[in-house]
C-alpha cells in the first residue's frame, strides 16, 4: 500500500469519527448521515435513501470485518488495514460514492455544481480548500460543473491503494 493511500485512510478514520471519541461507533454513521443529507434536504427521497442506506451497510461491514473482540467499536488500528482492501470493501465503496455522487445532482441532469460539490464535502469534514483543489482536478465543465461519474469515480480511486496520483489526493492535508 503507498504513502497516500495510508494518508488516505488514517484520513477517512477522522473524517468517520464524526462524534470525535477517537473510535468508529454507530452514533458516527448516524451523525454523518445527518449531515450530509442536512445539504441534500432538495435531493429526491430515493437517493437520499440510498446514502442512508450505504452509511449504514459501511458501518455494518466495519462492524462484521473488524470488531474482532466485540466491544461494538472500530480503532484505527483495525480500521487501516480494512478501508482500502477492496476484496473485502471494494462494493461498500462503490454504494457509497454512487449514493454520494447523486446526491449532488439533485436536478438529475448528470451535473454536479461546484457548489453542491464543496458543501457534501465538507459537511464529510474535508477541508474546503482541499475539496475546491478536488474539483478543480476533476477538469469542469465551462459551466464549472462535473459529471456525477466523474465524482463516483473519484470516489472509488480515493479507496483503491495501488492508485497514486490521484485526484483525492488533493484531500490530504499538506503536512504529512
Amino acid at each position: 500500500m503507498t504513502q497516500e493511500a495510508h494518508r488516505r485512510a488514517a484520513l477517512v478514520f477522522t473524517l468517520f469519527d464524526a462524534n470525535g471519541n477517537g473510535v468508529l461507533d454507530a452514533e458516527d454513521f448516524d451523525l454523518l448521515t445527518d449531515r450530509i443529507l442536512a445539504v441534500a434536504d432538495d435531493s429526491p427521497e430515493p437517493d437520499r435513501h440510498a446514502l442512508t442506506d450505504s452509511l449504514r451497510r459501511y458501518w455494518e461491514v466495519l462492524l462484521g470485518e473488524l470488531d474482532a473482540n466485540g466491544d461494538g467499536v472500530i480503532s484505527p488500528e483495525e480500521f487501516q488495514g480494512f478501508v482500502l482492501n477492496p476484496e473485502r470493501f471494494g462494493a461498500t465503496a462503490s454504494a457509497f460514492a454512487d449514493a454520494l455522487a447523486a446526491l449532488g445532482d439533485p436536478d438529475g441532469d448528470g451535473l454536479i455544481e461546484r457548489p453542491r460539490f464543496l458543501a457534501l464535502m465538507t459537511s464529510i469534514g474535508f477541508e474546503r480548500p482541499n475539496t475546491a483543489a478536488l474539483f478543480d482536478a476533476f477538469g469542469p465543465d465551462a459551466g464549472d460543473r462535473i459529471t456525477v461519474t466523474t465524482c463516483a469515480d473519484g470516489i472509488r480511486d480515493y479507496y483503491s491503494p495501488e492508485k497514486t496520483g490521484i485526484p483525492g489526493d488533493h484531500l490530504l492535508p499538506t503536512s504529512a
